[in-house]
């Protein structure tokens, strides 16, 4: 299905049972709309001879001059938006690339590395961690859900919370390749950290894992410049990916953050979103940010403590008063519920503690006794269309999924399904829910007729 014709297909089957919704009904989108002004494009200058490219990938690239050479931190998604920033750099300075540091091994930070490296045959740092890495494993596109919206039309698409995007189609409908210029580290550590001077810069690589056991934050101590990597952007992070991940390690998060506010920096580059200046500033912002993770993590283990499950611990969790409308701390990106849910998955497993649930029964086992119980898919189907016009679009995407689990081909379902999630896509401020919900919608519409 085509871009227009799937935005087609969405609108009517909206238009099947809702009222017109009021525009406050989207204060979610909105607010993620006005965050893409975050992600404006711009070389930044941090401090003297270390400038930020911000909007050119999903990712920042950050240039550091040094005498006959440069240093180049983290390299973007891939070699077309490598070359565009290279382009920038080299109206700041033409001397060759030494080196190139990779903070961690996500994709959007080592996928442009060959463009920046070019013919200069610089070294290529990070910790061992990453070259040592397992591959992902992720949900195998399951279900058409994409937290980064790569296959979104792009009147549907805002951002992906970090940045503009990832793996998004060009004007001319051809995707960019992502990590298509990911080279080998040449030099590793394993060290808590280690001290380099490249092309005369000081710099010490520190290990700091949190959104990846391999981060890595790069520090400048003649210019109190600190590169944290992905520990810290402007955004609730994602101690959990939906995209299908182990949760981060978010003890090991909450003391790198520790251990970066004790370096006292006065500017902070970080590798999505824009820089931050002034040693206050500075310090308020990773505060804040460990403050938050560290708040959420001892709230969940204290409710666990409780007895209490995760359907009863995601109603009450929530950041505290003083860092809920912090700046840095918005859910763009992460959202609390999926932190807490993972935090208890990982400290106690899957099992919530209710017996009934040791052994349950199958889904499609389930699904056909709740559609029996209610009289049949044509009734629960007509309660999922009252939902829809209700408003309550979980219980209508719930209850077209007990029809689909009875009836994998049914068309009815299908588009019930796709209105809800697309509702739901609609209403989030978070750019990875957004971005799932209405890929999934888009993957449930693709094949379906059109609406007589």
């Amino acid at each position: 299905m085509s871009p227009l014709a799937l935005i087609s297909a969405i609108a009517i089957v909206l238009s099947l049972a809702l009222p017109a919704a009021g525009q406050d009904q989207f204060a979610g989108r909105d607010k993620l709309r006005a965050h893409s002004n975050e992600f404006r494009k711009e070389i930044i200058k941090v401090a003297d001879g270390v400038y930020l490219a911000v909007g050119y990938s999903l990712g920042n690239a950050i240039l550091i001059q040094g005498d006959g050479g440069s240093i180049i931190v983290d390299t973007l998604s891939n070699v077309a938006d490598a070359r565009e920033v290279k382009a920038e750099f080299d109206k700041i300075t033409k001397a060759p690339v030494r080196a190139i540091i990779y903070t961690h091994f996500h994709p959007d930070h080592v996928g442009g590395a060959s463009a920046f490296a070019g013919a200069d045959n610089p070294q290529i740092y990070s910790h061992q961690l990453l070259a040592d890495r397992a591959p992902d494993i992720g949900r195998a596109g399951r279900d058409g859900g994409n937290q980064f919206g790569s296959g979104l039309p792009d009147a549907l698409y805002i951002n992906a919370g970090i940045g503009p995007g990832i793996g998004r189609r060009t004007s001319a409908g051809v995707q960019s390749g992502v990590n298509n210029g990911y080279l080998r580290p040449t030099r590793t550590f394993a060290e808590p950290k280690i001290d380099l001077t490249i092309a005369g810069v000081r710099l010490q690589l520190i290990h700091t894992p949190g959104e990846t056991s391999d981060a890595i934050s790069v520090w400048m101590p003649d210019k109190r410049v600190l590169m944290p990597g992905d520990d810290f952007y402007r955004a609730f992070p994602n101690l959990y990916a939906i995209r299908g991940v182990r949760l981060r390690p978010v003890d090991a998060w909450v003391s790198s953050l520790t251990a970066m506010i004790a370096l006292n920096a006065e500017h902070l580059a970080p590798s999505h979103s824009r820089s931050i200046s002034g040693a206050a500033n500075v310090n308020a912002a990773l505060t804040a940010y460990r403050d938050g993770i560290k708040s959420i993590l001892d709230q969940t283990l204290d409710g666990m403590r409780k007895g209490e499950r995760p359907d009863e611990l995601v109603q009450h969790v929530a950041l505290p008063p003083h860092l809920i409308n912090n700046p840095y701390l918005q859910e763009f990106y992460g959202t609390v519920p999926w932190a807490v849910r993972a935090i208890y998955t990982d400290y106690l497993g899957w099992f919530d503690g209710n017996a009934a649930k040791l052994f349950p029964l199958p889904e499609k086992e389930r699904a056909e006794k709740i559609v029996a119980l209610a009289g049949g898919a044509a009734q629960v189907l007509t309660r999922g269309r009252d939902a829809l016009t209700k408003g309550e679009f979980q219980w209508a995407a719930e209850l077209a999924d007990y029809v689909l689990d009875t009836d994998a081909a049914s068309i009815d379902a299908k588009r019930l399904k796709a209105a809800a999630l697309t509702e739901l896509g609609e209403r989030q401020t978070s750019a990875n829910a957004r971005n799932y919900l209405l890929s999934a919608a888009q993957f449930l519409l693709r094949d379906l007729p059109p609406v007589q």
